[in-house]
């Protein structure tokens, strides 16, 4: 008498070896990230529970047209290998987008497994493993049995562990990508890092190369032949730093290396979202169009500072960027709906500690011929609207991007500690020269062209305050920042007097200290607060002997107000008012235009 056909798989208790089952995958997938023994534990359970002899799991690439087996347990054997999706089992699921059940291996077309293992194979059945709708792959299992018959509660149980194989195989994706992501963010980092570091080296380096030709060529008297020499070796040197400076004037955050603009804001939102929990939304309007390297920086910096910003003391629930393409310039907008603040609490702490990080993105826009408008309420959230043109103003200024410094210390020890210093502080500050002697920093200074120069008051041979005065003649916008040993050395009235802009005492810490010479880059002056406190008694309020145009240049300083925004109110340049506050300050005996603001 013939054997009836078995039906579905024949354990002692079914539903307890499937509980067993999913839970033990379940324990899997729940640290496990490498694919391929994950994929075999889930094929293991799989034949277990179907009473199959033999499986396989398969990813699917339909745009290719292929498909590739990434387990194969029992016979055929052909993990790794790549086949055509109109070829075998899982051509078929795909082709039908469904399960598939056949009673003879014989009866799929194009089967891959050779003979005499064909003919040991019967029962066969596959089931597509999909994710978000669309097929990444399947799951066939196979049976020697000739009595097995595989049932649609078959194929309902398989596709139950097909879930299971896709999120496998879709944590182990995220995983690589996370992990590929990350080596390519830590290379980048320091590849910066280390061009930075070559670029400033090498720059301070031919800096110095320049400044002593220019020093042999004083010095000496050579003849015709060897003044050529050095003429030609100091061009030389002067095309080599500025060649080195043009290397890396595309050099960019690393979330910017290999993404745009609108890539890389998207990561630093997902940032906002694992670290806030808040709720983020970014639009794009216009064409996405290449940006100047340097207006992408600086505009994925202020995206960054202001989303740390909203992390950080907004309290908000959700917040919005919108970057806008235009064809002459590109904006972003930051939105928050938090906390918010007073605006005219801002303009005042512009002048203190508490207000430079808001000051700070003001300046990384005007950096580069920029705006930048904050907006706020109490309670009703803050808008940020940062737009900078599309294309550089001067495409050839190699200087642009950072505040570039001139160190001046007659100690070795003490120059190197404020280079490290202003590096590790900002990095947006670019020390461009090194030396001991201030009797050579005119020299220095037209050569390599500062935003700041950073020495102290008491200098051997020429001091802070005739440093200053000497480099005033030269370049009256020039901004000196000075270390002071003491809050009451006379010398501090006298250097604020010459046009010194900054003063820090020699105990500030890194921070600080690039505070003031930012400030001083950007125009204004920062003193530390105890320095404030011993000038502030200077006597901001003897002016009986200014003029008529001096108090009014005086009233708009102490209203906070830049000094462009005062010669458009009094119609007079911005040269007039540099030299109408200067003598406000020697009249007044005020040490800085801080000073007589805060006043």
């Amino acid at each position: 008498m013939p054997e009836e056909p078995t039906h579905g798989p024949v354990p002692a208790d079914p539903m307890r070896r499937q509980l067993d089952s999913l839970a033990a995958m379940a324990t899997d997938l729940a640290g496990q990230f490498s694919l391929e023994p994950l994929l075999e534990r889930i094929l293991q359970h799989t034949m277990e529970l179907l009473g199959g002899d033999s499986g396989s799991i398969c990813t699917v690439d339909e745009v290719a047209g292929t498909y590739r087996k990434e387990v194969d347990l029992g016979v055929g054997c052909q993990s790794g290998r790549t086949f055509p999706l109109d070829e075998g089992v899982t051509g078929e699921v795909v082709r039908r987008r469904r399960p598939v059940i056949f009673d003879e291996y014989a009866d799929i077309p194009g089967g891959h497994i050779p003979a005499p293992e064909r003919d040991e194979l019967h029962g066969v059945i596959g089931v597509p493993i999909r994710w978000n709708g669309t097929i990444i792959g399947s799951c066939v299992v196979f049976s020697r049995d000739p009595r097995r018959r595989f049932t649609p509660d078959d194929a309902a149980l398989l596709e139950l562990f097909g879930t299971h194989a896709a999120i496998a195989i879709t944590n182990a994706r995220l995983h690589a990508q996370a992990a590929e992501r990350a080596r390519d963010t830590a290379i980048m980092a320091e590849r910066e890092r280390m061009v930075r570091d070559v670029h400033d080296t090498v720059g301070r380096g031919l800096a110095a190369v320049l400044l002593h030709l220019d020093d042999a060529e004083r010095r000496l008297d050579p003849g015709a032949s060897a003044r050529a020499a050095l003429t030609e070796a100091r061009a030389s040197a002067r095309a080599a730093l500025t060649d080195t400076r043009r290397t890396v004037l595309g050099l960019g955050p690393a979330l910017l290396d290999g993404n745009s603009l609108g890539e890389a804001i998207a990561l630093e939102l997902a940032w906002v979202e694992s670290t806030a929990a808040l709720a983020t939304r970014l639009v794009v309007i216009g064409d996405p169009a290449p940006l100047d390297p340097d207006a992408a920086r600086q505009l994925f910096r202020i995206t960054q500072e202001s989303l740390t910003n909203v992390v950080e003391h907004a309290r908000a629930q959700s917040v919005r960027v919108g970057l806008v393409y235009g064809s002459e310039s590109t904006a972003v907008l930051i939105e928050d709906d938090g906390c918010g603040f007073d605006p005219s609490v801002y303009a005042h702490a512009r002048s203190t500690r508490a207000g430079l990080g808001l000051h700070g993105l003001v300046a990384r826009a005007q950096h580069l011929g920029g705006s930048l408008l904050v907006d706020s309420t109490p309670g009703w959230g803050t808008r940020i609207r940062a737009e900078i043109p599309s294309a550089p103003a001067d495409p050839i200024d190699p200087a642009r991007s950072r505040w570039r410094v001139l160190v001046v210390h007659d100690s070795p020890v003490i120059r190197a500690g404020l280079v490290r210093m202003l590096a590790l502080a900002e990095p947006d500050i670019q020390v461009v020269g090194e030396l001991a002697d201030s009797a050579q920093v005119v020299d220095a200074y037209e050569l390599l062209r500062p935003h700041v120069v950073l020495t102290h008051l008491r200098m051997p041979h020429i001091d802070g305050v005739r440093l200053t005065a000497y480099l005033r003649a030269v370049d009256p916008g020039a901004a000196v920042v000075l270390l002071v040993d003491s809050v009451s050395d006379e010398g501090v009235r006298e250097a604020a007097q010459g046009g010194a802009v900054g003063f820090v005492k020699h105990d500030a810490d890194a921070a600080g200290l690039a505070r003031a010479v930012v400030a001083a880059a950007r125009g204004d002056s920062l003193m530390t607060v105890d320095l404030f406190s011993s000038s502030a008694g200077a006597g901001p309020d003897a002016g009986e002997h200014l003029t008529a145009r001096e108090r009014e240049v005086r009233a708009l300083v102490e209203q906070g107000l830049p000094y462009k925004q005062i010669a458009a109110t009094l119609d007079i340049s911005v040269k007039t008012v540099e030299k109408h506050v200067g003598s406000i300050l020697r009249k007044t005996g005020a040490p800085n235009r801080r000073a007589l603001a805060a006043h």
